[in-house]
């Protein structure tokens, strides 16, 4: 499925950004200006069901991650620079990743688990029988949310299908990745509801960066943009000079 794409920039570096479930490119708007800034040209799309993308008949993962490496593969003339996605997005950016080769990946508070036994029953339960929030809501739950943002969630939810929900009616798709395509970091917020200390402790023995700003909730870049976008810059930075030097070294032979 071809999905809405909204290309922003025009620099020398690619950036793909997902959102998470009930959202859509615009939750990004602060992070991609600010990728821009710094040389970006940043793909944000929106997933089927979601934002101005078709409706599918059966939402799956594995199908978003498919859409998204079909919509933005034309749009490449070589492995993006960076990969990044929210909750349902972080999950979906993981699938994604194996095929588009970043040269590095962030995931932010990624869906790499869901709860188990009744308690899973019930969070999908509450979450497929659970009205639209009102702006109120929003407000009350999101405290640290800038008005713009709190109106952007607003016009998000009136586009999302809310049949996206049936994509996690099976929750074993739900898991981390199983190994590394890419430099990685995994930006938690302080009580992520998805990620325990049990399963950073399994993404860092992986090799991934795993990092947590604190007193920030589930949609981290609206919590604490700032100290968010200093997180992945600092650690983009990082990556950056590692893959440099690793270039550069002279090569050995017995």
């Amino acid at each position: 499925m071809q999905l809405a794409v909204h290309t922003s920039g025009s620099g020398p570096r690619t950036a793909i950004l997902i959102h998470g479930i009930m959202s859509d490119h615009r939750a990004w708007h602060r992070v991609s200006a600010e990728l821009q800034a710094k040389g970006f040209r940043v793909l944000a799309v929106d997933l089927a069901g979601h934002g101005a993308s078709p409706r599918s008949h059966r939402y799956t993962p594995r199908g978003w991650a498919d859409d998204v490496v079909e919509t933005v593969t034309p749009l490449l003339s070589g492995p993006p620079d960076l990969v990044m996605g929210h909750s349902l997005g972080g999950l979906v950016a993981s699938l994604a990743a194996d095929r588009l080769a970043p040269r590095a990946a962030i995931y932010v508070d990624p869906a790499f688990a869901f709860p188990r036994g009744v308690r899973g029953m019930l969070f999908k339960l509450a979450f497929a029988l659970a009205p639209r929030p009102r702006r109120a809501a929003l407000v009350r739950w999101n405290p640290r949310w800038s008005t713009e943002d709190v109106e952007i969630e607003l016009a998000t939810l009136r586009d999302w299908d809310k049949r996206t929900i049936l994509g996690f009616a099976d929750s074993r798709p739900i898991v981390p990745p199983l190994h590394l395509v890419a430099p990685s970091l995994v930006v938690l917020a302080e009580k992520s509801l998805l990620i325990t200390d049990v399963a950073a402790a399994a993404l860092r023995r992986l090799g991934m960066t795993v990092e947590t700003v604190a007193g920030a909730g589930h949609t981290v870049f609206r919590d604490d943009h700032t100290r968010f976008m200093r997180v992945i810059e600092e650690w983009l930075a990082r990556a950056q000079t590692e893959r440099s030097t690793a270039t550069t070294l002279p090569s050995t032979s017995a």
